[in-house]
């Protein structure tokens, strides 16, 4: 399977915000990372990989090693497909043209 561009915006809750702001800077070096309210990230990247949802578990997966109790609301975006997440949950799907 060919590998495609992925804009991801997503939201990020935790119970350990310092470590989670390590992780998300760590595993994206590239992206926007803004502060949110209380324990919340608001993120902003591009990603290259074969499907949203490889790439959205992955990111989880690589907080989640950090601290458990981390949540992602995630859309990822290519070619006129937005893929919406729920943690490792897809909840939609939607093509524009």
């Amino acid at each position: 399977m060919a590998e495609m561009k992925f804009s991801l915006v997503a939201r990020v809750s935790t119970d350990n915000p310092v470590a989670i702001d390590a992780a998300l800077k760590e595993a994206i070096p590239q992206g926007v990372i803004e502060r949110g309210a209380a324990n919340e990230f608001l993120v902003k990247a591009e990603f290259t990989g074969e499907n949203a949802r490889d790439l959205n578990r992955s990111l989880l997966t690589r907080l989640r090693r950090v601290e458990k109790k981390t949540r992602l609301r995630a859309e990822w975006t290519s070619g006129g497909t937005t893929e919406r997440f729920f943690d490792y949950v897809p909840k939609s799907k939607m093509v524009t043209k």
